[in-house]
């Protein structure tokens, strides 16, 4: 299944890339010039803040959670076309409406941030699909669709539980908000679609 071929280390590969490959999320602000230590004069990395009120570590959130939502996103415009099952398309539906307005929400970070929107590697990104599974689900139809939808979708939920612990403890409030709202909608989803595929 997906969700178990897919799923990262989780938290411990996240603690990796926070305070190994955080130089690939650097927060360049116009002007700014790194000192000895690494820092940037006018932008910060790890858990200090910039002026933009957010941290190293919750631009790296942002830059691996949008393309993570983005998939979700396209995985569930595909159930539009090739599934007529109602409860997985109020599913699908409910993923799309609450991770779309996400994306856009995380944009605002890093743009505010002045920061790139490739971190430049997808280190701790759990449960993605590769293109061959994105290949798979786009051409199945019915139960078959809904049985790999429902594995993806639950390993690609997993990987965002992982991914959101990034920012649990933020001391920014919309970024930890963000967060927990993740993991509290995202394991509700879980066990949603664990009771469907059993019941299949």
């Amino acid at each position: 299944m997906f969700a178990t071929k897919y799923r990262v280390a989780g938290i411990t590969a996240l603690a990796i890339a926070a305070s190994v490959s955080l130089a690939g999320c650097t927060i360049n602000m116009p002007g700014s010039t790194s000192d000895s230590n690494g820092m940037m004069d006018g932008g910060m990395m790890g858990n200090n803040q910039n002026s933009s009120g957010f941290s190293g570590s919750d631009i790296m959130f942002a830059q691996m959670m949008i393309p993570h939502h983005q998939q979700a996103v396209d995985m569930s415009t595909l159930a539009e076309t090739h599934t007529t099952n109602p409860e997985l398309l109020a599913l699908a539906k409910q993923i799309k409406d609450a991770q779309a307005p996400e994306i856009e929400q995380m944009t605002g970070w890093i743009n505010n941030a002045n920061a790139s929107m490739d971190m430049g590697h997808d280190m701790g990104m759990g449960g993605m699909l590769s293109d061959s599974d994105m290949a798979a689900l786009a051409a199945a139809n019915g139960p078959a669709f809904d049985k790999l939808y429902l594995e993806g979708m639950i390993g690609h939920h997993e990987g965002a539980l992982d991914m959101a612990q990034m920012v649990i403890d933020s001391n920014n409030a919309e970024a930890k908000t963000l967060g927990e709202n993740i993991v509290k909608s995202q394991t509700a989803e879980i066990a949603q679609m664990k009771k469907m595929l059993a019941g299949m």
